[in-house]
């Protein structure tokens, strides 16, 4: 009995958090957001920076992009895959 009891106390304790530092946008130019908005949808490098393995668009929680370059990454990124110069899947 006594040892269920610890058990249980160990399993509750709780992780340091950590401290997060703000994500710098990819596609900010000297911390400075291009006007207009505009990625270059033959920039094939970036654009693989910003799909996953399987092909897909990554979030912006995870890629850091404004709400702005995030459409303007979408944007190039499906204008890339219809001329085929990135798949529409992974590898």
């Amino acid at each position: 009995m006594a040892r269920r009891l610890q058990v249980n106390k160990i399993s509750k304790r709780r992780a340091k958090s950590k401290v997060r530092t703000k994500k710098k946008d990819p596609i900010f130019v000297d911390g400075q957001r291009p006007r207009p908005m505009y990625v270059d949808y033959k920039d094939v490098e970036l654009l693989k920076k910003l799909t996953n393995r399987q092909g897909k668009i990554i979030s912006r929680r995870k890629s850091g992009c404004t709400a702005v370059s995030q459409h303007a990454v979408t944007r190039a990124i499906k204008r890339a895959r219809f001329m085929a110069l990135l798949p529409y899947t992974g590898e």
